[in-house]
């Protein structure tokens, strides 16, 4: 297709371009049909005189506004060879360039929508109603756009959710695969976050609208595919630099094939076979089949030119927490007193914490669970600011607090402490146990920088954060990383990154929360986890499962892009190449040249398609 049509990009152009297609081929089927039908030479020609009428001028004057801006491209063959064409009276020469100019255009947008299908089954689950609740009791059905922050809604058995919120009645399970891309149900309680799009199980859930539809995580989702889709990325800009130099190539060698042969048909057989206008769409194909395959594994790419980019980086920047780290404290070590069991010290503590909503709570609940331990009931349970969490259980007066909260006769007893969190809990004012947590490494972090300098040529790996050196350095140690910077601001981290990325170019990730600078200051910037926001300029790309693999995959998705986008131009070109060193020496008609290149660029085209075909696997760690 004309570089002209792609820049324009108008649904108009599109289909004139497939009317124009269209019409061009019924004229050459009409002339073949009559030239077999044996009827006079004049009837057999109509349909072409039609053809070259109805496409020539719309798709020369696309040309032509590109010669005025002085770009020499593929086309402009096109239209020098639809010209020779025409002044030779090869009419179905003529009517097959119109058919391939129209005709790529149509065979790009088809092999768009084929790439494209993860993008359109996501337009598709794009919910419509929401059931609120109403003052009164039951269930009014408003549309989806009405819903405000602060609505209370029942998302029904097997219904998609309308908008992000939290559940507020109702356990369950909902299905999120279409944002993480892991075939997995998430348990979902009261306090649960529920985000736009994922699928209900068989509960009925109540949940509190927390942002409107046109906000929520779903609709920013494909508010970035839509506008990324409409991007032109670096790999289109090198097809536009392999066609300034292919041009003057080719109609240098159709002029010299010309004169040494005293052949006008010569001059145009070379053209034909040189006109690779189809050809060079390869390169978007490939980069919307990317997008699309990375999409379904719940990586949404911002910036097409991260696809190219990334595997060029040889500075990996990473933050620490959420990024490297789970994001959520973990329970280390249980320190009972003299006399307790620590099963019983985490039995009492997590008897407290199932009614505390402080960051630490999920931890203890989270390891009572694993340890199988049966909860007790605790009564007047209370958590003031300042004084941590307190209650009764089985008669006994617990709390859950600091060390700033503790009096002194406990605090002398306490050991010292050390990088982490940690909380007391207290029995009847004297210590029972000391809890300590930490926020632990990803179980992947070590092997997957570990991997990074032999598979992906990565030279350096630092760790930027703005958390204590003792934490950081404890991180750093159980991964592997000897390069890092603690105790970094925002801006600290934003020039940390513009002093790397003048050396070498830096791939940069980061949680997208307090990142967004350092993120848009590297080469690219990668967001990872579902608290990043899509719509954020910051990041090029947001990985919406908080793993290291997904960013693996990212890279290498990245490197398959550009080879098969790569194979695809380069290859086609070369297939150019001799065909027009074919037709140069005689070997090859106009006619033949033509449909010789028309076999050419959908071969390139259908292997750009492959890029969307999820290979076996996306890993190497």
């Amino acid at each position: 297709m004309m570089d002209v049509m792609a820049d324009t990009g108008s649904s108009s152009a599109a289909h004139r371009e497939a009317w124009i297609a269209a019409f061009s081929a019924a004229g050459i089927a009409a002339n073949l049909l009559l030239a077999w039908a044996e009827a006079p030479a004049l009837a057999r020609a109509v349909p072409l005189y039609a053809a070259v009428a109805a496409g020539a001028p719309l798709l020369l004057a696309g040309i032509w506004d590109k010669l005025k801006r002085r770009e020499l491209g593929a086309d402009v063959l096109a239209g020098v060879s639809m010209l020779a064409a025409a002044a030779l009276g090869q009419w179905l020469v003529a009517a097959i360039l119109v058919l391939m100019l129209s005709g790529g255009g149509a065979l790009e947008r088809f092999a768009s929508r084929r790439a494209t299908s993860v993008l359109d089954a996501l337009a598709r689950r794009m919910p419509q109603l929401a059931h609120r609740r109403r003052p009164e009791g039951g269930l009014a059905d408003v549309p989806v756009a009405a819903v405000a922050v602060g609505d209370v809604l029942a998302v029904l058995p097997h219904e998609l959710c309308p908008v992000d919120g939290l559940v507020v009645e109702g356990r369950g399970a909902m299905d999120e695969s279409y944002l993480t891309g892991e075939p997995y149900r998430i348990a979902k309680t009261p306090g649960s976050t529920v985000l736009s799009g994922a699928i209900n199980g068989e509960s009925v859930l109540t949940i509190r609208a927390s942002r409107a539809a046109a906000d929520s995580r779903y609709a920013s989702i494909m508010k970035v595919m839509e506008d990324v889709e409409n991007r032109r990325p670096d790999l289109r800009r090198l097809g536009d630099q392999l066609a300034a130099w292919y041009a003057p190539l080719a109609l240098g060698l159709a002029v010299a094939a010309g004169l040494w042969s005293g052949s006008a048909e010569r001059f145009l057989a070379v053209l034909v076979v040189a006109t690779p206008c189809p050809l060079l769409i390869a390169i978007p194909v490939a980069v919307i089949g990317a997008i699309s395959l990375s999409a379904g594994r719940g990586i949404i790419v911002k910036s097409p030119a991260v696809l190219e980019r990334i595997t060029r980086c040889r500075t990996v920047i990473l933050d620490k927490t959420g990024t490297l780290t789970l994001g959520k404290p973990s329970l280390t070590e249980v320190l009972p007193a003299p006399g307790l069991a620590p099963e019983e010290a985490l039995r009492l503590a997590a008897g407290l914490e199932r009614y505390s909503r402080h960051p630490l709570a999920e931890a203890v609940l989270r390891a009572a669970e694993e340890a199988g331990l049966v909860l007790p009931d605790a009564a007047r349970v209370s958590e003031k600011p300042g004084e941590g969490l307190s209650g009764e259980i089985g008669g006994r007066r617990l709390r859950l607090a600091g060390r700033k909260a503790a009096p002194p006769e406990v605090l002398a007893a306490l050991p010292a402490s050390e990088p982490g969190l940690e909380c007391l809990l207290l029995a009847d004012g004297a210590l029972a146990a000391l809890l300590r947590f930490r926020d632990a490494p990803r179980p992947e972090s070590g092997r997957f920088l570990e991997h990074l300098s032999p598979r992906h040529g990565v030279a350096r790996v630092l760790l930027v954060s703005g958390d204590r050196e003792s934490e950081v350095r404890w991180l750093a140690e159980r991964v592997g990383i000897t390069q890092l910077a603690a105790g970094q601001s925002p801006e600290q981290k934003v020039a940390i990154v513009a002093a790397e990325t003048a050396k070498a170019q830096t791939l940069f990730v980061g949680d997208g929360i307090n990142d967004a600078p350092a993120l848009a200051a590297a080469t690219v910037g990668v967001a990872i986890g579902q608290n990043s926001d899509v719509t954020s300029a910051a990041a090029g790309a947001v990985i919406l499962t908080p793993s290291l693999g997904k960013l693996d995959e990212l890279i290498h998705i990245g490197r398959r892009m550009r080879g098969i986008a790569l194979q695809s131009a380069v290859g086609g070109m070369l297939l150019s190449l001799l065909g027009m060193a074919l037709a140069a020496a005689g070997h090859l008609t106009p006619i033949e040249g033509a449909v010789a290149q028309e076999l050419i660029d959908l071969a390139a085209v259908l292997n750009a398609v492959r890029v969307a075909l999820p290979p076996s696997g996306l890993t190497d760690f």
